[in-house]
Parts: structure tokens; sequence; C-alpha cells
């Protein structure tokens, strides 16, 4: 009986016809791809020197991300992987990315230069934060100015420009910072709702100070003077903080890495762009860094409502000076208060029981500041 008995399905006599080649859709794959690449002239390579142009489908892919990024309020994952632009205080990033509306508003330029790197400044501690939003044009201009990283700059379309917008738009563009033209809605819903002037600058985590630096660089001073927060939360606190150290010639904040506020895009806000004129550290124990300050020079005083010193005469004002700020509900814990030298209270005309804890650090440093004067 012809066929196979056991497997009906099985095939009993081979195949005709010819067999199938790759010279039609497939054809493109049996092409030579070229020669490889040095590692300065790969884009998505650590050793890109970016002097190169980039290969059109890795542009393509690159303002395809800048896009994504944008519709979905992020940075852009662009840049060559091992890059030192990832914390405050270094160089900018690569590439840019504007529209007609944007180039306009700089001059009538669609692309600009790579920007500078710069050198990385004295040893820091970057956060484990992740990116975060710079509002407003007095922010972003004083971020800008100070070199601080960008991934990105937002801009609201049907912006009313002035110079600050001008002068953030040509910045960036300088730098090589991507700049996305977005509908304020869009910009709304990116912040929260929370006021942005129509102008957000996306920054990498903020890299703090070496509390050793922070100290031996103050003492370098004429009458150098700190400010310690013990338990501040409230970034709009500290931000207000390091806007009045600023103010009044102060040469650092410092306070803990844990249980307290960190510099946040709300703090950056609030300072105005202080905090990146003000060296900021964070430190694991409070109490002991307040030792090793007293160690080095400082006479200690902690802000206290019921403090045995009145501010108005403080004598130590004069000489290296750390002020201690509490928290805002609680005030001095107790083993920092039990460490500061003196307890200091602010005089008040009122029964008003205490002040906001911002509040008090600037009648403290105004108060210092004027008897420096005298």
């Amino acid at each position: 009986m012809p066929g196979n008995t056991h497997n009906a399905s099985k095939r009993s006599t081979s195949k005709k016809g010819a067999a199938m080649g790759s010279g039609g859709k497939n054809r493109g794959s049996l092409k030579g791809r070229g020669k490889t690449l040095p590692a300065d002239e790969r884009p998505w390579h650590k050793g890109y020197s970016g002097t190169e142009k980039l290969p059109e489908k890795t542009a393509r892919k690159q303002d395809k991300e800048r896009r994504a990024a944008a519709a979905e309020g992020r940075a852009p994952k662009i840049g060559a992987p091992g890059t030192k632009d990832t914390t405050w205080g270094r160089g900018g990033g690569r590439g840019t990315s504007m529209t007609r509306a944007t180039a306009a508003a700089r001059g009538g330029r669609a692309s600009g230069p790579r920007g500078p790197r710069v050198a990385p400044g004295r040893k820091s501690n970057p956060t484990k934060e992740g990116p975060e939003l710079l509002l407003g044009r007095n922010p972003v201009v004083e971020a800008l100015r100070a070199l601080v990283p960008a991934t990105a700059l937002y801009v609201a379309v049907g912006i009313d420009i002035d110079d600050r917008i001008t002068e953030i738009v040509r910045t960036s563009g300088d730098r090589g910072i991507p700049i996305l033209e977005i509908s304020r809605n869009e910009l709304d819903r990116m912040t929260g709702g929370v006021l942005h002037q129509g102008v957000g600058l996306q920054v990498p985590p903020f890299a703090y100070e070496d509390f050793d630096d922070l100290v031996a660089a103050s003492l370098e001073q004429t009458a150098p003077l700190l400010v310690a927060l013990d338990g501040i939360t409230d970034p709009r606190n500290l931000g207000a903080v390091i806007r009045s150290v600023a103010a009044f010639g102060g040469h650092g904040v410092f306070m803990t890495e844990r249980r307290a506020a960190g510099i946040t895009a709300t703090a950056w806000r609030t300072s105005a762009g202080a905090a990146a004129r003000v060296p900021v550290s964070q430190v694991v124990n409070l109490t002991r860094a307040i030792k090793a300050a007293q160690k080095a020079g400082f006479i200690a005083i902690g802000l206290d409502a019921d403090g045995e010193t009145d501010l108005y005469q403080l004598e130590a004002a004069v000489g290296p000076l750390l002020v201690v700020v509490g928290s805002e509900g609680r005030g001095l814990s107790r083993l920092v208060g039990e460490t500061c030298d003196l307890r200091v209270g602010i005089p008040m005309a009122s029964d008003v029981e205490s002040l906001n804890a911002s509040v008090a650090a600037a009648v403290t440093l105004a108060e210092v500041s004027r008897r420096r004067r005298a």
C-alpha cells in the first residue's frame, strides 16, 4: 500500500523547486555595516568627543526621546553613558532642540554650539534624589549664571518675552541645553499647578559641599558666619534661610541628611537662586558637626524663645559664629540645645509665642550683620 501507514501526515517525497534566497526584501541585511568607528566618534560611547556631526539615525532617536520626555514631564535620556554632568556644579548637557518661536527669541538661531565643560569644583556629596524642575524666571536665570548643569529648558508657548527670558534662552542655547517649547497647560501639569512664570529648568540632583571643606573655607573669611538647621522639614523655610544667609554675608549652611528638607526645586525657588552662591552641606549627625565647628573656633548660639541671652546684647556676634536654628514646631532638640554655647532669644513686644524658623534666622543674621558693620 503506498504511503506511510504509521504516519499519514509524513511527507514521502522530497520538496521540489528552487531554494529560497535573500535577494528580495531581506537583501539589505546582507550588506556590510562599514568600518567600526573609534570611541571618540561614537555618540553613544563615553569616550565621544562631541565634535563630530551626529549620524542621522542617532539624531532622529534623540529628537524622538526629547519629544517623549516633554510629553511625560521628565528629563530626556540623552547623552553618553558615564558622563560627569550629573550633579550641580558641572557643565551643561549635550544637544539642542528648538522650535521656530524659541529660535526667534534667541535672535533667529535654531542651534547653538556645545557648551564648554566646567571642571568640577570642591568636593561634594550628590543626593540620591531624582532630577528637579526649577521654576520662575529669577531662579532659572540665577541657575544658568551659576553654571548649574541642566538637562532641558521648558518654555511655555506664547510667553511674554522680557530681558530675563531672552537671557535664559540665549544662555541655554550657548550651553547646548535642549530647549523645548510646550503649551502652558502642559507646563502646569508638569509643575502641579505651582507658579512657573512660563519657564522651567530641568536640573540633576544637587551636589552638597563637603562639611570639612565648608568649615575650612569659612575660616578663611574675616568674620566667619555659618548657619546650622536642626530638623527644618519645610523646603520653603530652607530656601528662605539660604536667601537670608546670602543677604547678610553668611558663608554656608549645613543640616542633617535624614528627617530634614534638602535642596529641591521648591527650596531653590524660595531662595531666589541664592543656593547657587551659598555653600550647603549635609551631615550625618548634627551634634557632632556642631562640636567639630566649635573645635575649629566657632561660638555656637542656639535660637530659643526662652534663651537666657538677649540677641541685642550678643557680644559674640563679632567673632566666628555658628547660628543654630531649630525646627518649625519643637525648636531645638535637647542634645543640640545642650551642645550650643549660648541660647539666644529674640525680644518681642507682643504676645506672639514664637517666630517662624526662617524669620527668626533672618532677624538674627541681620543683627549680627549690623553689629559687625558697627
